[in-house]
């Protein structure tokens, strides 16, 4: 089963749950504000895709941070403290998929995917 990690109210994220739904595509949708992030799932994903690749910092939480924390995203340790404490720095949509870990929406790779 195809599950899709990001929030509700993120535009990429209905895009990406529109797209899924369109195609046929069963999923299951794990909402990081409803239900936190599973801490184990992180570990994982801190190695692959990367901390480096899973921090937003283009995002309005980001922004939002005080120098002082964003100076701490210097490691996976620092970057996976923030992410617990803001669910929303992790970027959207993460897609386990069962041949891999996406992060963001591409109709195109998950056209391929989803097959």
């Amino acid at each position: 089963m195809i599950t899709l990690y990001g929030i509700t109210n993120c535009d990429t994220v209905k895009k990406a749950r529109a797209w899924l739904d369109d195609e046929g595509v069963e999923y299951r949708f794990h909402d990081f504000k409803k239900h936190g992030v599973p801490t184990d799932r992180l570990a994982h994903w801190l190695r692959d895709p990367g901390w480096e690749a899973l921090l937003n910092r283009k995002g309005t939480t980001w922004r939002q941070l005080e120098p002082d924390a964003r100076a701490a995203a210097v490691d996976e340790a620092g970057a996976k403290a923030l992410m617990l404490a803001h669910p929303t720095l992790i970027k959207r949509p993460l897609v386990e998929w069962g041949n891999g870990i996406t992060v963001g929406f591409s109709p195109e790779d998950w056209a391929e995917r989803s097959t």
